[in-house]
């Protein structure tokens, strides 16, 4: 039988962030998860090389890229609705759960145990706060991005993104921080 679980995950594309807010530039989530990884990998990087850390930087960049993809089933439920209060919280995590099991579902079963691990951590909690720190720069990304186009709307998420990455203590997110982050506020002419 015919697996939709690739057409699904393609589906990405069509799911828009922050909808809560005026846009310049339309975010979808294939772009948030591309950027995640590649800074979730980074993390991890740096983690290794500066900070003495044992994990895979592409094992990272794998659990980053499938981060969100219950969202494709859910939505982009926006973070003042989702954690509005305790009770749509649990509902909210309690379908995400649910739509992970759907989409696992649809991978033939050689492969649900192996995808399925990423789209479910089992055991990846010390991953988690790479995971989230990535998550939360490709916000901050976002917001820089709508700050240079004159976009006023993001200033308050911005700040808030902010710290909550510094309220995370994480060095290797601190070296992002100051290391890679103003890069992000050049224009292409200055990036050359």
């Amino acid at each position: 039988m015919a697996s939709k679980f690739f057409a699904i995950l393609s589906r990405l594309k069509y799911i828009n962030r922050w909808a809560l807010m005026r846009n310049t530039h339309t975010e979808n989530l294939s772009e948030h998860t591309l950027d995640t990884a590649y800074i979730a990998q980074a993390l991890v990087i740096i983690d290794k090389n500066r900070f003495g850390g044992k994990l895979n930087p592409e094992h990272a960049a794998v659990l980053a890229m499938y981060h969100d993809v219950s969202e494709i089933l859910t939505g982009d439920m926006p973070t003042p609705v989702k954690y509005f209060n305790a009770d749509l919280k649990k509902a909210y995590k309690a379908a995400e759960k649910s739509a992970a099991e759907k989409l696992i579902n649809h991978l033939p079963n050689d492969m649900q145990n192996e995808i399925g691990d990423y789209i479910s951590p089992k055991c990846d909690d010390e991953y988690k706060p790479f995971i989230k720190a990535a998550d939360r720069l490709s916000a901050v990304i976002k917001c820089i991005e709508e700050r240079k186009t004159g976009n006023r709307e993001f200033l308050a998420a911005e700040e808030a993104q902010m710290k909550a990455i510094q309220e995370m203590n994480i060095p290797a997110v601190n070296v992002f921080v100051d290391e890679f982050l103003p890069a992000y506020s050049l224009s292409l002419d200055e990036l050359n």
